[in-house]
């Protein structure tokens, strides 16, 4: 497989997927897999965007993304090659213009070149005027300071501000949720929308060591009891952990956690109360991630970001599952050393460490489509740097944004449940008793932006998202 390559070095170009027809990721997956293939290598994906269709409005829905990619290959010759995976995907030559279509590519920019001929132009005629085209190339600017392409992204440098100012004309941001396009994020064979409303996740400890409720849940009928009681509460995802991560836990074997973890994963996939449920699985070790997508995991939630397993990126971007990438420093035994609690500004910090490791994740593989983040409360945080932040969501994702906008559209975690700091500040030693310090805390974090929060009390904090959520949904009504 291949074609020639004439071209003596590499140029960065940026090109657009959609799909309306089939499993629209699955044909996403593919065309990614087919272009590296035929010599197109991708360095950053978008968001994705579900869209009504345009011009020809009976049809499903698209599903649109773009990427950035560098290749050796002239214009025409990548021109040839993205037909012919079209067609290796299942579209027809003779099919309805802008009608239904398994794979849609086209080349929106090519190094610094523009093109007028027959049968391309570049850039791209209709950038300017097509929401669901400007929306995912918006997504792939920010700094190129931790970029580990050949090449610089010379078109979209040079009109940054062309591209900016025609996505604000049309609506920006206001367009996303409205006028039928949907920022969203795939986890089994659905496609979630996490501004819709706060997803709650519930945790299971299967742990004998974890601060707040270890031992409660080893047994396979108490754990599964407990995630009963979590489902009449309200909860929309289940955060099974096998190894404690609390400072200084130990580190138990794989084998060990293995057997911990998925007797209880198997049983959770098969209970019918768990239908329209997520679960996901605690684990920075990759054998044990393995088994744990391969037993049924939706979404793979790693405190070290794949810091403390080479082959975690491996494992995740072989799958199709989310992957939450967590702000931590050290590991469970090192994390609250001096040398790992110094910031400058944690915010800024904790944004940037954050897109270092989440930019790692994607050159091995795993699309930012699928990427969630987590700012790691508790990990490697004095209280000091808990509270700025919880106070300070929104200011880490415009952080973000500065070096990934994809990035800073990501879902985002928070995970301050019954933790220290909160007993600290209010005099309660038992974690127990942390509840209603933890119900503050994270209605001022879905309030900052959070879209997931991670608890232990299910029910009380269920209802506090269902009322930050209310208060949201009124702020813009009445901002309208």
């Amino acid at each position: 497989m291949g074609t020639a390559t004439t071209l003596k070095t590499e140029q960065e170009v940026a090109i657009a997927l959609g799909s309306n027809v089939g499993n629209r990721m699955r044909n996403f997956k593919e065309a990614l897999r087919l272009m590296k293939n035929y010599g197109i290598r991708i360095t950053r994906h978008s968001c994705l965007y579900e869209t009504e269709p345009v011009h020809v409005t009976d049809q499903p829905k698209f599903l649109n993304a773009a990427v950035r990619g560098v290749t050796k290959l002239d214009p025409h010759e990548l021109l040839t090659v993205l037909k012919k995976i079209e067609r290796e995907m299942g579209r027809e030559d003779n099919g309805i213009r802008y009608g239904p279509r398994p794979l849609d590519l086209d080349i929106l920019f090519y190094g610094k070149l523009r093109i007028t001929s027959e049968k391309l132009i570049i850039p791209h005629e209709r950038i300017w005027e097509r929401p669901f085209v400007l929306a995912p190339l918006v997504d792939l600017l920010g700094s190129d300071n931790d970029d580990h392409t050949v090449s610089h992204w010379h078109s979209l440098s040079m009109l940054q501000g062309g591209i900016f100012e025609a996505w604000e004309k049309l609506g920006g941001e206001s367009l996303i949720g409205n006028n039928g396009i949907q920022r969203v994020l795939p986890i089994g064979d659905q496609l979630w929308d996490f501004s819709k409303k706060t997803y709650v996740m519930g945790i299971l400890n299967l742990t004998p060591d974890s601060f707040s409720d270890g031992g409660k849940f080893q047994s396979i009928d108490s754990a599964v009891s407990r995630v009963r009681s979590m489902i009449t509460e309200g909860v929309d995802i289940i955060d099974i952990g096998a190894q404690s991560t609390r400072p200084m836990a130990s580190r138990i074997s794989t084998q060990e956690e293995i057997d911990r973890l998925i007797p209880v994963l198997k049983v959770l996939r098969g209970m019918q109360e768990m239908k329209g449920k997520l679960i996901s699985v605690d684990t920075f070790n990759s054998e044990v991630a393995l088994e744990a997508i391969s037993n049924g995991a939706d979404i793979l939630n790693d405190v070290s970001a794949g810091s403390l397993d080479p082959n975690m990126y491996k494992v995740v971007a072989d799958s199709d599952v989310p992957y939450m990438v967590m702000h931590m420093r050290g590991d469970p035994c090192t994390m609250q050393n001096k040398e790992n609690l110094q910031y400058d500004d944690v915010c800024k910090d904790v944004a940037s460490e954050l897109c270092l490791r989440a930019r790692d994740a994607e050159i091995s593989g795993i699309p930012a489509w699928r990427i969630m983040i987590d700012p790691g409360i508790g990990f490697s945080k004095r209280t000091d740097h808990n509270l700025d932040i919880i106070m300070g969501l929104r200011r880490i994702r415009e952080e973000m944004a500065k070096k990934s906008i994809v990035l800073s559209h990501a879902p985002m975690l928070i995970g301050p449940s019954r933790k220290r700091f909160l007993g600290d500040i209010c005099d309660r030693p038992e974690a127990s008793e942390r509840d209603s310090a933890t119900v503050a805390c994270v209605t001022a974090g879905i309030l900052g932006g959070a879209n997931i929060i991670r608890v232990h009390n299910v029910r009380d904090n269920v209802d506090a998202a269902r009322l930050c959520d209310a208060m949201m949904r009124r702020k813009c009504q009445m901002d309208d």
